[in-house]
């Protein structure tokens, strides 16, 4: 007798262990990605990435993006899925706003995301090879999060995703201090991005301040 379609499918989502095989490709292909950084304390969080070489004469993919005024995220693996995550994500903060004439709290974002990412472990379709950092601040202060492609999402105070993001963590994490200032933070971050590539990278970096709560773009070498 044939097997049915959810058993016949079962194989391809989980390997011997357990594992979810198509998420751990996701999350290869991650780990292959601009080395991306985010760094926060009480009183703001950035984000960084590095920008790639491209082909010549074809400008740089954007790294940093807008999300609402108060909240900016970032993104390593492959850009199409990074800008798909992200239209998603702007999408869901402008429909927020015009329901309840407020702007949107950062972790119902991430929440939205994990959602959103998480259906593409449950049907037969292929996980979004991209990891989102999001920066933001809101009634509960300076938040930053990561979601990965199985829809896990953590909350805390440096994140380091894509290549050689195990150098990059290690920096940061030697050299973070709760009350360090925003250069400070700037600082460590392209240090730890220089670390792990082994050369000085052209970096693009977002800032959001608890002071004036509107996050802001940069581009620095």
């Amino acid at each position: 007798m044939a097997e049915s379609g959810a058993t016949a499918r079962y194989p391809y989502y989980y390997g011997p262990e357990g594992r979810l095989v198509l998420v751990d490709s996701a999350l290869e292909a991650v780990s292959r990605g601009s080395t991306t950084i985010g760094i926060k304390t009480p009183v703001f969080a950035l984000i960084s990435s590095h920008i790639k070489p491209t082909k010549p004469l074809v400008e740089p993919a954007e790294k940093i993006f807008t999300i609402d005024g108060h909240i900016g995220a970032t993104g390593s693996g492959y850009i199409g899925d990074i800008l798909q995550l992200i239209d998603e994500i702007q999408l869901a903060a402008q429909k927020h706003r015009l329901t309840y004439e407020s702007p949107i709290d950062v972790n119902t974002l991430a929440k939205h995301l994990s959602s959103y990412l998480h259906n593409y472990t449950i049907y037969a379709v292929r996980p979004q090879a991209a990891s989102i950092i999001i920066a933001g601040i809101d009634q509960t202060g300076v938040q930053l999060y990561q979601v990965d492609p199985s829809g896990t999402f953590f909350r805390g105070a440096g994140f380091a995703i894509g290549q050689y993001s195990d150098i990059a963590l290690d920096v940061m994490q030697r050299e973070y201090s709760v009350d360090m200032s925003m250069e400070q933070a700037i600082q460590l971050s392209n240090k730890a991005i220089e670390k792990a590539l082994g050369e000085r990278p052209l970096v693009e970096t977002g800032i959001i301040t608890a002071k004036d709560g509107s996050f802001k773009k940069l581009v620095n070498n």
